[in-house]
């Protein structure tokens, strides 16, 4: 019985973030014409909103986690403070449009959410194909 080696390869985080940006503008380009389409166009801006907002959220982990990793004055409070912080601040700003803009600023959380499924999808992808069995 041969065995063979297990082959990983490596989620480029930068990468997952270049890809899931570009498809998530696609989309958001999409849900313009869509939400255009039955009457709500500023639904479709705002999902965009909620596109962007999670992008720059996830570039801004990255420098943290870079930082934290690399920087000897970086410290856990500090980096959790960071991170509470940017999760509490896109929040607010998801909460505000959502309320005050209702119904069109609920495209916000829908952006949201479109885009953390586009990131998990981009980082699953690769790790699910080294799994795969070499024919």
């Amino acid at each position: 019985m041969d065995l063979e080696p297990v082959v990983y390869t490596p989620v480029s985080a930068a990468a997952n973030l270049r890809r899931s940006t570009v498809v998530g503008a696609v989309l958001g380009a999409v849900a313009i014409v869509v939400t255009a389409l039955n009457g709500h166009p500023l639904m479709g801006v705002f999902g965009c909103v909620g596109i962007a907002l999670g992008a720059v959220n996830n570039r801004m982990l990255q420098k943290s986690v870079i930082a934290y990793a690399t920087d000897p004055k970086m410290n856990k409070k500090r980096f959790r403070n960071g991170v509470l912080g940017r999760l509490g601040g896109i929040t607010l700003i998801a909460l505000a449009l959502g309320l005050l803009l209702r119904p069109d600023g609920l495209g916000v959380f829908a952006g949201l959410a479109v885009f953390q499924i586009l990131m998990l999808v981009g980082a699953a992808v690769p790790v699910f194909r080294s799994l795969r069995p070499s024919s």
